[in-house]
């Protein structure tokens, strides 16, 4: 995109893919869809209801003349439908009772966390959308965009993203028993990396294999690794491959422990100063 003075604009913008910055570099975010979105926003709805509610009981309860209480009513409207929301949003930078629940971020089309005038146009523009129309016309704008954008979002210039991410599953194993005596001797330091790494891929993926396809890719897995590995042990291909991973990943921890520790001990030596050195 190129501006009036005819230089490029390093803005950010958000398209099908997700959020690209003004460096072509897409950045890894999952925009929430507009289901889960609904989900967030009837939870606000209904703590805003209840709210509403309550101020009608308090105001039940005063000894105040009609057009006193209309006014009262009507600003109590107003703050519980615009005023509030901002405040939450723009304190929270983003995040509502209803988001923070369903673990949802409201953030700006570049990624950055939103401010007032984006929380302002949200929920002036939600009166209309969610309140006015029953959500209708917020649920019809928000599945017709591919990014499940509400209208409030296309005039403020912000998205909803999902922030919890489920937790990665625990793949850490350690030599198998039979081959405890032969990794005390073994030699698996000269393995290369792309061998390795494909091996690390076939154990990520493992679960997802047919037995006929599991042994196979094992097998050659197996007979790539054996020519870098000394002595080759008498095992089954797959049991062979977890050996080699575990050895060179604790082999790898130690060697790292000992730099840690090597640097440790010569930390005083890299920071003093010379004798008679003048402080600064």
């Amino acid at each position: 995109m190129v501006d009036a003075s005819g230089t490029r604009s390093r803005a950010a913008r958000f398209d099908d893919e997700g959020v690209v910055t003004g460096e072509a570099v897409t950045l890894d975010v999952r925009p929430a869809s507009a289901l889960i979105r609904a989900g967030g926003a009837a939870i606000d709805v209904l703590l805003t209801v209840v709210l509403m509610v309550g101020l009608l009981l308090a105001l039940s309860g005063l000894s105040v003349d009609e057009a006193a209480a209309r006014a009262i009513v009507i600003a109590g409207i107003v703050c519980c439908v615009v005023v509030l929301p901002t405040a939450v949003e723009t304190a929270s930078r983003g995040r509502s009772l209803g988001k923070l629940a369903l673990g949802l971020r409201v953030v700006r089309d570049d990624g950055g966390a939103i401010g007032f005038r984006h929380a302002f146009i949200r929920a002036l523009t939600g009166v209309i959308e969610i309140y006015l129309t029953f959500g209708g016309l917020a649920v019809l704008v928000g599945f017709l965009n591919p990014s499940s954008k509400r209208l409030g979002d296309l005039l403020a210039g912000t998205h909803a993203q999902v922030e919890r991410v489920p937790k990665l599953p625990q793949t850490a194993f350690g030599v198998p028993p039979e081959l405890v005596g032969w990794a005390a001797v073994a030699d698996v330091g000269r393995l290369p990396d792309p061998v390795a790494r494909r091996v690390a891929s076939f154990f990520a993926n493992v679960e997802h294999l047919t037995p006929e396809s599991r042994a196979r890719v094992a097998a050659a897995l197996a007979a790539e690794v054996t020519p870098h590995v000394s002595p080759v042990p008498a095992a089954a291909p797959e049991r062979f491959l977890a050996a080699v991973v575990a050895l060179r990943r604790d082999r790898d921890l130690v060697a790292l422990a000992m730099e840690d520790a090597r640097m440790d001990a010569l930390a005083p030596q890299l920071v003093a100063k010379p004798a008679g050195f003048p402080e600064r």
